[in-house]
């Protein structure tokens, strides 16, 4: 298993550099035009020189726009993990959900007292137009 190892190690770095150049936008590209890297990585790629000559040569290399780069960022906002019980906002929103469900309640206990009562007056008014 292990002679094979390198011959993986080939394969692989061949295929990402292959998929790298083809994900890359033309106006990242240096050197040669794009079709002329995939060439490149496609007929060299055994020997390391074609996906080696792109990630070194072929596509530009510059840092984020927007300054920091995301792990420095993650390094600089952690957060740590808080229990929901301990979660002030967690807690507020339950006592929210809460108040709405309870809202909702009365509104439907409103409504069913309003339909018994309905109900009943419609029983009253049958026996009485039955009994005339």
């Amino acid at each position: 298993m292990l002679r094979y190892l390198p011959f993986l190690l080939v394969l692989a770095l061949w295929i990402y550099a292959f998929i790298d150049c083809l994900n890359t936008p033309e106006e990242e590209v240096r050197g040669l035009p794009k079709v002329v890297w995939v060439i490149i990585i496609l007929l060299f790629g055994e020997v390391l020189v074609g996906p080696v000559a792109w990630l070194v040569a072929g596509r530009n290399r510059r840092g984020p726009t927007g300054g920091s780069t995301p792990s420095e960022w993650h390094r600089n906002h952690r957060t740590e993990f808080v229990a929901p019980d301990d979660n002030p906002e967690f807690l507020n929103s339950l006592k929210a959900e809460n108040r709405k469900d309870e809202s909702l309640l009365k509104d439907w206990e409103t409504d069913l007292r309003r339909r018994e009562e309905e109900l009943k007056r419609r029983e009253e008014q049958n026996r009485s137009d039955e009994e005339s």
